[in-house]
């Protein structure tokens, strides 16, 4: 925490004290009966490992996460895993650049982080849709594969977390964000199913 600013330090006790409800949240995988496809995925797909040559795209560096042993990389996943990274990556490209421009006016900020989450939010559902529809599936999620693709955001958000907190301090406020808008969208989630 000390090495945190004030701003950061408000979010990540924010995010602290959600620690129950994420791990409520990692328990769902275990309360439902979960037939799912596993494959050789990416590992450590982002917007990084794209690019556009002008008519198509390639998909570069299928070594997996840098942080996982090499037995790990190899193990068959489920490709949710990767579309939760491209979603997670679509997050880090809208803070990204509001972090890294010291440009925009202070007034401006609170302003420009509101559309940056709308624009992630609409984004990654807009890659997850198109990803169901590509694989034959419905437009809506299966109660499956709604647990699983929530279940890699947060586990995504919180590698990211530590990634950033042992190498770049400064970009700590991404994950926590991206943390406590996905416990949000949890909790919200929740509260529908009660009313069901």
């Amino acid at each position: 925490m000390p090495r945190l600013n004030q701003e950061t330090q408000e979010l990540a006790r924010k995010v602290l004290a959600l620690e129950d409800q994420v791990l409520e949240c990692f328990s769902q995988i275990y309360q439902i009966r979960i037939n799912a496809l596993k494959t050789r995925i990416h590992g450590d797909y982002h917007l990084g490992q794209v690019l556009f040559t002008g008519k198509d795209f390639i998909i570069i560096d299928f070594e997996g996460e840098p942080g996982f042993s090499f037995s790990e990389r190899r193990l068959k996943k489920n490709p949710l895993k990767d579309v939760a990274g491209m979603m997670r990556s679509f997050h880090y490209a809208a803070f990204g650049k509001i972090l890294l421009n010291e440009n925009y006016r202070e007034k401006d900020r609170e302003f420009l982080e509101q559309w940056a989450e709308q624009w992630q939010h609409y984004i990654s559902r807009f890659y997850l849709g198109a990803y169901l529809e590509k694989m034959g599936k419905l437009s809506t999620l299966s109660e499956e594969d709604e647990v699983l693709i929530r279940t890699y955001l947060i586990e995504k958000a919180i590698y990211e977390l530590g990634y950033e907190l042992n190498g770049r301090p400064d970009w700590v406020n991404i994950p926590l964000r991206g943390i406590y808008y996905l416990m949000q969208r949890y909790v919200l989630a929740v509260e529908e199913s009660k009313k069901k």
